[in-house]
């Protein structure tokens, strides 16, 4: 086994502190990475504080992991030592199931092994995440990460780019179409670059004024705050989709009447609350609403392809992993402009 440094969660809402797990020898088709970099997700808070419910501990959060590969399993042909390569929101799925064989991994029947806070696909050995030095996964989840981009500026596309690159596709964004993107934070400043390159014409639509600099700086054709009660009105039935990333309750029904008949909106935060919704909003126009969760590993792969195509990176603050508490506490203040992206060079430091 190989003992390796990390930061963890004790138990639900206690601070993160230094720790280390226990990774295993790497085997035939294992990778194994020294971590340089891992994003600091919105659902690393919710699971270290155990918001959703069913959480372990000790929890190593981090599902946002770019590394150099220290070393390869005897059968690995995809990777070789000193490659730079990442690990998204999954380390492992049956591979054998319908929803595997075509490649949505994260819909695996018996139940994905999620890169922390799950287990193996033995139902007993945990996974630890990308708060830690180093990461051994089986190759057919290790992601290629293009020469081309910065890789502390890559890390959150395993994750947030993802997350919004495939609702994106799902829904046939394309040159011409009016997308909204709600929210201007880690997931929604994704959503409007990709779309964007996509050809869309963007309009973000947030309550933070102070943001509308940034979302024209980004590419966004449009900003409209949420706050303005004219907003909902001079926009009804002009979008055809709409990417929705606020965590925060917020009133679908009043968004849903932007769409235009047989426009969609999709899901992707995840609010504490469930939220009202009226059939009316959905009847008239056909309209629908939709959620979607990360991407499979395939098409993972595509979306850092795309990105690197389009030279499309992350907007990050670059902290060591000591500043991580206080991290999670901006986040919840909206103190980050985008993505904190946590240097693991700092873990072997006092």
């Amino acid at each position: 086994m190989l003992k390796t440094p990390a930061y963890a969660a004790r138990l639900a809402r206690s601070p993160l502190e230094p720790w280390s797990v226990e990774r295993r020898e790497p085997r035939a088709h294992d990778v194994l990475l020294d971590v340089l970099y891992c994003g600091v997700c919105h659902s690393d808070i919710h699971q270290a504080r155990d918001e959703w419910g069913g959480a372990s501990f000790p929890m190593v959060p981090g599902h946002e992991i770019i590394g150099r590969v220290r070393q390869v399993g005897a059968a690995v042909r995809a990777f070789a030592v000193g490659d730079l390569a990442g690990v998204g929101c999954m380390v492992d799925a049956c591979r054998e199931c319908q929803p595997c064989r075509h490649e949505v991994e994260q819909f695996c029947e018996k139940g994905c092994a999620f890169t922390y806070n799950s287990t193996e696909m033995d139902r007993r050995t945990p996974t630890y995440g990308g708060y830690s030095s180093a990461v051994v996964v089986d190759e057919r989840f290790v992601l290629k990460i293009p020469a081309c981009l910065d890789p502390a500026g890559a890390a959150p596309l395993l994750c947030a780019g993802i997350t919004t690159y495939s609702p994106l596709r799902q829904w046939n964004c394309k040159s011409g179409d009016r997308v909204g993107v709600v929210g201007l934070g880690g997931l929604g400043h994704m959503a409007l670059k990709l779309a964007v390159a996509m050809g869309a014409e963007v309009t973000v639509l947030s309550t933070s004024r102070g943001k509308a600099a940034d979302a024209r700086r980004l590419g966004a054709h449009a900003f409209e705050s949420t706050q303005d009660a004219t907003t909902f009105r001079r926009l009804a039935g002009t979008l055809d989709l709409l990417i929705d990333t606020v965590s925060a309750p917020h009133d679908l029904n009043a968004h849903l009447g932007l769409l235009r008949p047989q426009g969609t909106m999709v899901l992707v935060g995840v609010p504490t609350e469930p939220a009202p919704v009226h059939a009316f909003s959905l009847i008239g126009g056909n309209r629908r609403l939709v959620g979607s969760l990360i991407g499979g590993i395939a098409e993972t792969q595509r979306m850092l392809d795309f990105c690197a195509e389009h030279r499309i990176v992350s907007e990050v603050e670059v902290i060591p992993i000591q500043q991580i508490n206080e991290a999670y506490e901006r986040m919840l203040r909206g103190d980050v402009r985008y993505r904190f992206v946590i240097d693991l060079a700092s873990l072997a430091r006092p």
